[in-house]
């Protein structure tokens, strides 16, 4: 078998439309996913901080404190860099463990998180194609079930995103206070966590 020479190529980024390859979505669009996606930062921050809460105000008996410090700051330093689903899973152990925890509702909200964690790493890691005539994208995301995500996203689909990331948020923050605790960090009402 003869091998021709190869026509060599590369791209010609003086070519590339202004914005590429984000050019073709409109602004308002990329606002509203950067702002969702931004949501889902500030809920990861705030279930760390939910889990030093609880996990901070969790009560043991005297031959147990030695031993539940030892394992409670590499924890703490753990949850500093999880992602959003380790993240979950750790905040969910830690009301289980914190036997004065007042959630009625544990296994719904962390069915809930755990949904819009599905979401949220489609929207930051997905590759997204060119829109439709109605400005609907569907993301190139395939997750590790090797499922494929084949939901067109509009504006108004990622502002209802950012909204429930919202409400899943403030659903974490009164899981702290309802107990009485002042959140970590905030200056609101409650007794605080640590002084």
């Amino acid at each position: 078998m003869v091998i021709k020479d190869p026509v060599r190529n590369i791209v010609n980024q003086t070519a590339l439309p202004e914005g590429f390859p984000t050019h073709a979505h409109e602004s308002e669009f990329w606002e509203s996913l950067g702002r969702t996606v931004a949501t889902f930062g500030f809920l990861e921050e705030v279930l760390l901080k939910a889990i030093f809460a609880f996990t901070a105000t969790t009560e043991y008996s005297e031959d147990e404190i030695e031993e539940a410090y030892s394992k409670w700051v590499p924890k703490l330093e753990r949850s500093l860099s999880d992602q959003l689903g380790s993240l979950i899973d750790t905040y969910g152990k830690s009301v289980r463990d914190n036997l004065s925890a007042t959630i009625e509702n544990l296994d719904v909200l962390l069915n809930d998180l755990r949904a819009a964690s599905k979401i949220r790493n489609v929207l930051c890691h997905g590759s997204w194609r060119m829109p439709d005539s109605n400005g609907k994208s569907v993301p190139f995301f395939v997750n590790r079930q090797k499922e494929i995500f084949e939901t067109p996203i509009d504006v108004s689909f990622l502002n209802q995103v950012q909204k429930h990331a919202v409400e899943l948020t403030c659903a974490v923050i009164n899981t702290v206070t309802h107990m009485g605790w002042q959140f970590p960090s905030c200056n609101g009402v409650g007794e605080p966590v640590w002084s």
